[in-house]
């Protein structure tokens, strides 16, 4: 049975409206966020990602909201690593106008295992919440899959950075080809962050090098299948939407599930733009 739309990209697109390069204010991202997900984008958006400096800024700003309705599905991404862990964490819990789907912490090189064992404490405190989840951003360089291995039966989730606001924040296809393949081989979930603001790979206006969406879904998808690292980058480094679009069509939904277990979402400062990609590929009605 082929079964690949809507199920694929369901809660895949996590809202990272406040950074970079989107860099929305928080009075306007807030209101945006809850548009979306009173929308028809609505089965496709996760929660609302916010880092934790900046917590008191977003309670302030909900504070002054008298007709919010239902608690903000938040993420919390830690930076500075596990230290800042538990007063964010804290901050959201106390907060009823909040509800924590989960945490992501940076992780030193050598560090994941530590890391994780935070994440997992801190999310496990007055019982946690019900499908909230841990992730450790693993640091990029030769210990990265010492790392991701070290994250098996923790409990945690990896996320990997696949770009940002310089050149060289853009991992190659090679590089993020081998990080997807750590994780599978390891039985390890991952999300990724940054970069991903297209379906397609493709060169930016400022000569960034960016993976596409579609291109990860299917690398994970070739990887889970016994493919290898090189065939994963191969297809990450496919530039063709359209035929990249009719391959991942042809996944069962099976397969769309065995996809979805292994690369459970991404940060994306636009909704929109993603799912304007989808639509214009074919691979989702209007």
């Amino acid at each position: 049975m082929r079964d690949s739309g809507p199920a694929l990209y369901r809660a895949l697109f996590d809202d990272a409206a406040l950074f970079p390069p989107g860099n929305a204010p928080m009075g306007e991202a807030i209101p945006a966020h809850r548009a979306h997900r009173a929308s028809r984008r609505a089965p496709y958006v996760g929660p609302f990602l916010v880092a934790d400096a900046r917590l008191a800024e977003l309670r302030t700003v909900l504070s002054r909201d008298q007709a919010h309705g239902e608690p903000l599905a938040l993420v919390v991404t830690v930076p500075g690593g596990a230290d800042g862990l538990a007063a964010a964490v804290d901050a959201v819990r106390s907060d009823p106008a909040l509800s924590l789907a989960g945490v992501e912490v940076a992780a030193a090189p050598g560090e994941a295992a530590d890391t994780a064992a935070a994440v997992v404490k801190a999310m496990a405190g007055d019982g946690g919440e019900p499908g909230a989840d841990g992730y450790v951003e693993v640091a990029r360089g030769e210990k990265a899959t010492a790392d991701i291995e070290a994250l098996v039966g923790t409990g945690a989730h990896a996320k990997f950075r696949t770009g940002g606001v310089r050149a060289e924040a853009h991992p190659s296809e090679t590089e993020l080809a081998a990080l997807l393949a750590a994780a599978i081989g390891a039985g390890v979930s991952f999300k990724c962050t940054a970069g991903l603001h297209h379906a397609v790979r493709h060169t930016t206006a400022e000569g960034f090098e960016q993976h596409g969406f579609l291109n990860v879904l299917l690398a994970t998808h070739i990887l889970l299948s016994g493919g290898t690292a090189a065939d994963a980058a191969e297809v990450l480094a496919d530039r063709d939407g359209r035929a990249l679009a009719a391959r991942v069509a042809g996944l069962t939904s099976e397969q769309v599930e065995r996809v979805r277990s292994s690369f459970r979402s991404f940060g994306t400062c636009s909704i929109v733009e993603p799912l304007d990609d989808l639509v214009v590929l074919g691979a989702l009605n209007p």
